[in-house]
């Protein structure tokens, strides 16, 4: 028994676990040594570091129970910055003596089984060194569950709560335990961190964890053992790393990396006491933020005086301002902005007194107090607003950058909502929009970081609103609208729904700008309450009742709001029964964009918009751009998580050819944020009436009585609501509206006054003409804090790791600009009469601009910064000292200006990657390495191998590599030698552009020092230093140079001011030297017949070398034209390159299944030319020769025989063939227009520099263009030719050479139109037979980008070898709205089908060879007009067919003796009508009666021929043409076997009338104006049969009959009458009986008539109770309000018989 008790207990005991929560006894003191350590850089070797080492000892001792004190000895703070582990820590022990101050107090903790709970610290000790003791004290946080050895949770620490995860692992023969402990910082319940400026940047709470560029982890080991007080911790160590990818690269990081090692070394029995010591509670063991939110990371200062500090800052920067020196002042303005935000009220206060009066200091001081953006500062500006101190434009700039940059709290807002409603805002219109939207800025930075947003902050929003509705005042609905969507806040949904019609009833009255206002207001509110605006937009969207351009915008917010595949389906359901044409090709496109994009924030949209458009017709993606789109400009690239999307929302109106509204958006993502840059947008209305003359009296006339009176007897019909012109335009920035402005028709009145009545009338135009008048000069320089974003995190030694980006930008202008102006102005001078006088001008401008930007990874505290520094410097100075002489009426322009002296840097952009060191005890000092240093390790790819035993041979020879540094000078290299030593890790690059003749050169210079050898990532090509400058320097000349000299000549002074310079002839000469001695002269001077002679010999060496290497020429393979009208003659030089393509496909069905680049070109020829035997085969299109010249019969067989299919060989025209038709030098004909003369003025007087002479013949059957250029010096005979021509209807050929007399160099080009597998098309070919080697590596440069901008923009492509110096594009009309493309370039072929043009063109794909061959169909002519043309409105009618100007045609058959309203005006102005009726001589044709202004013109035929009456008198054909006398232009006329009415400014271009035909062409303005038979010309076609009530005919009968026009039943011929109808036979309604009345009248034969023909119609009706007492009485209501309860086919009268009309005798 005893055995087993024994054996019970062993096992007992075996069995037990020990307690492993760890603490320490309150009787005993413990003793650690302490080393916390941070470096930061790359993790590649031999790159430089910078960090920190913390060393000490740590004493814990006992105070009583759960409360410890903690005392730090012998602190030792240590630098790091050097090649990572070569280089030693540097001690700084001043900064040592600094921490140790703070760090050797005591400290109080609480700590209970691992847990921490308050510290305690002297009053007064800085948060630093308190975050120091917590970084050690979070060595010792452990949370011990018994039960497990393994298990997550979330535990407190320095960084906040995260996702945690132990193991322990115990030691029972030792009595240890050992736990393992790691904690994952990205996924965190409540980390602390701060973001400062990223209020503008939106997470994507949807993208996966992998989409963060920050990741970090912490890993923790402790050693502990069982002791009889408790576990003990013995030994903890821990290793924390922070990964930052910029770019989203894996291999392309930067790291953080701190570890910390705390080691138990002495235990003492003692126990300590604080009761003498005042210790102040600092919180629990959470990491927090210090003065580091205050201290930027870019540079260290140290506050003692921030007065003073400001003064001697301010003095820096003025001084460097008056010496022209800025390169520092952007870092020089960040220290401002720094000193500003620790300022207090009173140093503002004082430094205002002192600068208030000096403008350079005033300037800098604002602009610095402005950026700082604190609560004090922001007091401080709205201040000096409220007391008027500043000044307007002051006052304006503030609010727009001061407001939106402030920090948001409950002071600030207060202030502002105080600010806007004071005096001094509310009398200053600009001032109050500005206000009112920077209060809502605010308000929504203010609400994305509180837990709540008070109502109160809203209320004078709400309060603008609801005042704006009851005065109803516009301009204040928009802005409080406008403010409101700034806010962004779901509480104002209920304001927002007062302003739109289908929620609230009042809102009918509002503009439609209203309307628009508010669904934009409603974007930022979908990103807090989707679900919501979802539903309130889509109620927008399908309602029909609101203007096209109100459901656009309700789309652009529906699809920001990234709705689910649920509602997108809704949409695209919609769209399916979408009456507007607007709407929907709006909507089609926008999903179609939505569709292709690759953006992670977007999948999801994607992917639904993708199933969407399944379900819709993809002929709305054919719509042209007279229907709304969305255009979609840039790319995102995966690799590296980031791009740049720009978007056009063009919204078009069918009421006008000019777009209602242009939004124009640039967004940037970049990881998983998204950044909305820059919004502008353009809205107009009515400026068509601005565009057009507004001084004819249409109300005057007769017309316009008339027409009011035949209104009446249309039902329904009332005139179009007139448009007040209104242009309106917002900028949004970082999605904040910061202004916006209205431009009504009385300021553009304003406006153009000022500019043509005497300026004594107008007292600004007055003030700028008086300063002209007396100069201008001064300087301005201007600082701009461009951007600040910050993100800090603590690290688990206690320090804050801050990852920053700054921004900084100076421009600096300094300008003396002087104008003399003949004749002198005087007080009546107008603004237009500058173009009549002649003005001089002498300026001395410089212009400047700065911009410093830092990116900084590292440790940041008020006592020392370690870390990374990224440096992006960017200047761009271009000084400008001229004269310049303007005479626009004698078409003359000259300019002077000085020649270079000296070097000049015009651009120059510098990098560099430093780790930095600063601490605050010695600034002067601070250290700063390049990351790259020049001793790094060599890239692999440059070391050689050295052979053993050639090196014991010949001893240890080495060979010589390039120097890794930046080289000093600069060297031409070659092509060769650029690509050999850009594949290092540094090379320097120099291009230089020389002009001797003006004695300076432009040179290009480059260098470039990377670790791209280490890895290939964009983060290590920006690890180094880079610099590109653009300099302008001098060139040695003989003789100095005085002056540059650019003058302009246009007009018939051209010939005379060439001939002038070089023999010095004097200006009265001019009129008394005859045309052809001027002729001669020039000639000479340009040396014309040099160029040509030198052209004859190179033509007469081409030949002979084409005939000696003639069976190597390969001929293309061209289709012959035998119609052709013209001889030819020998082969072209311009085509003599051209190789043979791939054979044609069948043409035809067969055509979309073939590819593109095996199409076959046949171009249109002349007749006369020849067609050559070729072997014909069953898989190969005939083919026939395009050119008579000699047959290359060897060639063909030599092509035959590498092909498997036979090519016909032919050859092309020559350049003489057109040669012996016109002159071969323009000027032995024409004078030339346009001479540019660009020279040195040199001491010597001899002529340097170039002269270019422009001459045209475009007026002549063969239009020409040809240019000389030359150099005026006395030794050079350097040229540049170029000459184009059209050689006829179906060709333009052209040509560039330049080199000695014009014979060195060539590209030649040429423009064909013909066939490309039987559709219309136009050849483009260029060759380059031979061009400097720098256009070809500049070429060679540009295509590599060619396949992926192909790819980019969905063409097709295959590698081919194709001839070499030569593009050829062929673009082939496939429709009037589509076409296929096809580009060979030398080694590629690019291909795309369907392509849709941006308008249609009027030519139909199919065209008989008939009219191929016929010379009138000139493509070069015809295009361009026939597309303008096409934009027009057309409306005819032959016959019974009817086509409208919407392009809808139906058969309709006029009832007898009726006018119908053809075409009218509809617009207020009611300029125009015409009628149309039978003719009473025959059924078939028509009479048709015209009103304008007040002429009344009747035609219709008799006895075969064309009658016109005018004003009721008969007008014969034979004194036509008629004019009017009135005060618009009437012009009617003969035309064919008719007459043609023309009458543009009353809207009809074109009025063409034969009896069978009418025309009406009406102008662009006249869109959406229109009514009647012809449409709306709104381009709406679903709306196609719109009666004059506006209701939609069910059928065309119905439609064409509602616009007939009654008459009174015995004065009139035409005995219809329209007349609501009722259903007679019993009617059941939803099971109840009902009587049912049409919604529209239908057409019925007057009382006393009876039908004798109808048609049915089909009809609508509305049906009431048959017990309902309801009359429906056409004249007290409309029953188009009322609802279509069903339909039904009744019978229209069309003819009547009167027999029983009772008339009044």
């Amino acid at each position: 028994m005893r055995r087993i008790i024994l054996a019970l207990m062993f096992t007992f005991v075996g069995s037990q676990k020990y307690d492993i929560a760890p603490g320490f006894s309150n009787s005993k003191t413990y003793l650690y040594s302490y080393e916390g350590l941070i470096l930061h850089g790359l993790q590649e070797r031999g790159l430089a570091r910078a960090g920190l080492r913390l060393t000490c000892k740590v004493e814990i001792s006992g105070l009583s129970h759960n409360y410890h004190m903690l005392k730090i000895l012998s602190p030792q703070l240590d630098e790091y910055n050097g090649i990572w582990p070569r280089d030693p820590f540097t001690r700084s022990s001043k900064l040592i003596l600094t921490i140790a101050s703070c760090l050797t107090q005591l400290f109080k903790f609480e700590y209970n089984r691992g847990q921490f709970g308050n510290i305690y610290a002297p009053k007064d000790t800085p948060v630093t060194c308190v975050n120091l003791v917590r970084g050690i004290l979070n060595m010792l946080q452990i949370t011990v569950k018994k039960s497990q050895n393994a298990y997550d949770l979330q535990e407190a620490g320095i960084g906040g709560v995260c996702h945690t995860r132990y193991i322990i692992q115990e030691d029972r023969k030792s009595n240890r335990v050992t736990v393992f402990k790691t904690k994952d910082l990205n996924n965190c319940q409540d980390k602390m961190e701060k973001n400062i400026g990223m209020a503008y940047i939106r997470s994507c709470a949807t993208c996966p964890l992998k989409e963060k560029i920050i990741k970090g982890t912490a890993a923790f080991t402790y050693k502990m053992k069982y002791t009889d007080a408790g576990t003990l911790i013995t030994q903890a160590v821990s290793q924390q790393v922070y990964q930052i990818s910029p770019f989203s690269e894996p291999a392309g990081v930067a790291v953080m990396e701190a570890r910390q090692e705390l080691t138990l070394n002495d235990i003492r029995n003692s126990q300590a006491s604080t009761s003498e010591i005042q210790l102040q509670n600092y919180g629990s063991l959470r990491y927090h933020f210090a003065r580091e939110l205050f201290q930027m990371p870019i540079h260290l200062i140290k506050m003692k005086n921030p007065e003073s500090q400001i003064v001697e800052i301010l003095q820096q920067l003025i001084q460097h301002d008056q010496q022209g020196y800025n390169r520092e002042a952007p870092a020089k303005f960040l220290e401002l902005i720094q000193l500003c935000r620790v300022a207090t009220p009173e140093n503002l206060e004082s430094l205002w007194k002192q600068f208030a009066d000096k403008p350079q200091y005033r300037r800098w001081l604002l602009s610095a107090i402005c950026a700082a953006g604190t609560t004090e500062t922001f007091m401080f500006l709205k201040q000096k607003i409220h007391n008027e101190d500043m000044s307007y434009l002051e006052s304006a700039l503030t609010i727009a950058l001061a407001f939106h940059l402030s920090k948001a709290d409950d002071h600030t807002l207060q202030a502002v909502a105080d600010l806007v409603t004071s005096f001094r805002i509310q009398r200053a219109p600009m001032l109050h929009k500005l206000a009112y939207l920077a209060y809502g800025s605010m308000i929504n930075r203010y609400c994305s970081v509180s837990s709540s947003c008070p109502n109160r902050i809203l209320q004078p929003l709400h309060d603008l609103a609801a005042e704006a509705v009851s005065k109803n005042h516009e301009d204040d609905m928009a802005l409080a609208l406008k403010a409101i969507g700034n806010a962004g806040e779901p509480a104002s949904i209920k304001r927002i729904l007062k302003f739109l019609p289908i929620f609230s009833p009042a809102a009918m009255a509002f503009p439609v700008r209203i309307y628009i206002d508010a669904v934009l207001a409603l974007r930022k509110i979908a990103r807090k309450d989707p679900s919501k605006v979802q539903e309130i937009l889509l109620q927008i969207f399908v309602d029909h009742s609101l203007t096209p351009t109100v459901r656009m915008m309700a789309c652009v917010v529906i699809f920001e709001t990234k709705p689910a595949l649920p509602l997108v389906t809704t949409m695209a359901n919609a769209l399916l029964k979408e009456s507007s044409l607007q709407v929907a090709s709006f909507t089609y496109s926008h999903m179609k964009v939505l569709a292709i994009s690759r953006i992670p924030q977007l999948f999801n949209v994607s992917a639904a918009c993708n199933i969407a458009l399944k379900l819709l017709s993809p002929r709305l993606d054919r719509l042209s751009y007279r229907y709304s789109k969305v255009i979609h400009v840039g790319g995102y690239y995966p690799k590296y998580r980031a791009g740049a999307i720009g978007r056009i929302y063009l919204m078009n109106s069918p009421s006008s050819m000019l777009p209602s509204a242009i939004i124009m958006k640039l967004r940037g993502y970049y990881a998983n944020t998204a950044t909305d840059f820059v919004e502008v947008a353009l809205q107009s209305q009515g400026l068509t009436e601005l565009v057009r003359k507004q001084n004819i009296p249409f109300a005057e006339y007769d017309t316009y009585k008339k027409l009011k009176v035949l209104g009446k007897t249309v039902l329904g019909w009332k005139e179009l609501p007139p448009e007040n012109p209104l242009i309106s335009a917002y900028v949004k920035v970082f999605g904040h509206e910061l202004a916006f402005a209205d431009v009504n028709k009385e300021l553009i009145q304003q406006t153009v006054k000022a500019l043509t009545e005497s300026s004594d009338r107008h007292m600004l135009v007055k003030k700028v003409i008086n300063q002209i008048q007396r100069g201008i000069a001064g300087q301005w320089t201007q600082a701009i804090l461009a951007g600040e974003v910050r993100h800090i995190v603590p690290t688990c030694v206690g320090l804050p790791l801050e990852l920053s980006l700054y921004s900084t930008g100076l421009i600096h202008a300094t300008a003396s600009v002087g104008v003399n102006m003949s004749p002198s102005l005087s007080g009546t001078f107008k603004p237009l009469q500058f173009f009549d006088a002649n003005v001089q001008l002498h300026a001395d401008i410089n212009p400047s601009m700065y911009t410093h930007t830092v990116a900084t990874m590292g440790i940041n505290t008020q006592y020392f910064q370690s870390g990374l520094e990224f440096h992006a410097k960017f200047h761009a100075n271009i000084p400008m000292k001229f004269y310049a002489r303007i005479n626009i009426k004698d078409k003359s322009l000259k300019f002077e200006t000085t020649p270079c002296h000296q070097e000049t840097k015009l651009v120059t952009a510098r990098t560099k990657l430093y780790a930095i060191s600063r601490n605050v005890e010695e600034i002067t000092s601070a250290k700063r390495l390049l990351v790259l240093p020049e001793e790094a390790v060599s890239d692999i790819s440059e070391q050689r191998f050295k052979s053993a035993e050639r090196s014991s041979r010949n001893g240890a020879t080495t060979q010589r590599t390039a120097s890794d540094g930046m080289s000093e000078t600069y060297s031409y290299g070659s092509e060769e030698e650029f690509y050999h030593r850009a594949g290092g890790r540094s090379y320097a690059l120099v291009f230089c552009s020389k002009l001797h003749s003006l004695g300076c050169q432009t040179c290009l210079n480059l260098q470039l020092r990377d670790a791209a050898f280490l890895k290939d990532t964009f983060l290590h090509r920006l690890v180094g230093e880079g610099e590109i400058k653009l300099v302008l320097k001098p060139v040695h000349t003989d003789a100095a140079i005085d002056k540059i000299q650019l003058e302009i000549q246009a007009g018939s002074r051209a010939a005379f001011r060439i001939i002038q310079l070089v023999t010095l002839v004097s200006e009265e000469d001019d009129d008394s030297t005859p045309d052809d001695v001027v002729q001669t002269k020039l000639k000479k001077i340009l040396g014309i017949e040099s160029i040509f002679k030198a052209a004859n010999r190179s033509a007469q060496q081409h030949l002979k070398k084409q005939a000696a290497k003639k069976d190597k020429v390969k001929i293309a393979e061209i289709r012959t034209d035998p119609a052709a009208q013209y001889q030819s003659s020998s082969s072209s030089s311009l085509s003599s390159s051209s190789s043979s393509s791939s054979s044609s496909s069948s043409v035809g069905d067969k055509y979309r299944n073939t590819d593109m680049k095996d199409k076959t070109w046949q171009p249109r020829q002349r007749e006369g030319s020849s067609s050559s035997d070729s072997s014909r085969s069953s898989d190969s299109s005939n083919s026939r020769s395009c050119s008579s010249g000699e047959e290359d019969h060897a060639a063909n067989k030599e092509q035959q025989g590498k092909s498997d299919k036979p090519v016909r060989s032919c050859s092309s025209s020559s350049d003489s063939e057109y040669s012996k038709q016109q002159p071969k030098f323009l000027g032995d004909s024409k004078p030339p227009i346009l001479a540019v003369i660009l020279r040195a003025i040199r001491n010597d007087r001899k002529l340097a520099g170039f002269q270019l002479v422009l001459y045209t013949d475009l007026h002549s059957t063969t239009p020409r263009i040809q240019v000389f250029v030359s150099n005026i010096s006395e030794s050079s005979i350097w040229k540049l030719c170029a000459d184009a021509s059209i050689v006829n209807s179906y060709k333009a050929v052209g040509y560039l050479k330049w080199g000695q007399d014009c014979q060195d160099y060539r590209i030649a080009g040429k423009v064909v139109t013909g066939q490309f597998a039987d559709y219309p098309a136009t050849q483009i070919k260029l060759e380059w037979p031979k061009v400097p080697s720098r256009i070809k590596i500049a070429a060679r440069w540009f295509y590599t980008f060619v396949p992926g901008v192909a790819y980019m923009f969905g063409f097709s492509q295959r590698e081919q070898n194709n001839p070499s110096q030569q593009a050829t594009l062929v673009v082939a009309l496939t429709s009037p709205r589509t076409c296929d493309v096809a580009l060979k370039l030398p080694d590629l072929t690019i291909y795309g089908r369907d392509i849709s043009l941006p308008l249609p063109l009027p030519l139909e794909p199919h065209i008989s060879t008939s009219v191929l061959q016929y010379p009138a169909w000139n493509f070069f002519t015809k295009i361009p007009s026939s597309v303008i043309d096409s934009l027009k409105g057309h409306c005819s009618v032959s016959q019974n067919m009817i086509t409208t100007f919407n392009e809808v045609e139906f058969n309709y058959s006029m009832p007898a003796n009726c006018y119908h309203v053809l075409a009218q005006d509809c617009s207020p102005e009611l300029k125009f009508l015409v009628m149309m009726k039978k003719a009473e001589e025959s059924a078939d044709l028509k009479a048709i009666n015209i009103k304008l202004a007040s002429h009344e013109i009747d035609m219709y035929p008799s006895n075969g021929l064309i009658q016109l009456m005018i004003n009721g008198v008969q007008t014969p054909a034979q004194i036509l043409p008629y004019t009017s006398n009135s005060d618009a232009h009437i012009l009617i006329s003969s035309e064919k076997d008719g007459l043609s009415v023309k009458a543009p400014e009353y809207g009809i271009d074109k009025l063409y009338y034969d009896g069978h035909t009418l025309k009406i062409q009406v102008g662009f303005w006249m869109a959406g104006k229109t009514c009647g038979i012809c449409g709306k010309y709104d381009g709406e076609s679903k709306q196609k049969y719109q009666m004059p009530s506006g209701y939609v005919a069910k059928d065309a009968v119905s439609f064409a009959q509602s616009w007939i026009l009654s008459e009174e039943p015995c004065a009139g011929a035409c005995k219809l009458q329209h007349t609501l109808i009722k259903i007679e036979k019993p009617v059941g309604f939803e099971n109840v009986a009902s009587k049912c009345y049409s919604v529209e009248p239908v057409l019925r034969c007057v009382k006393g008539c009876s039908a004798t023909r109808t048609a049915p119609v089909f009809v609508g009706f509305h049906c009431v109770p048959a017990d309902s007492t309801t009359s429906f009485d056409e004249e007290h209501i409309r029953l188009d309000q009322k609802s279509e309860d069903l339909e039904n086919t009744v019978d229209a009268h069309t003819m009547c018989s009167c027999e029983q009309l009772q008339c009044a005798a």
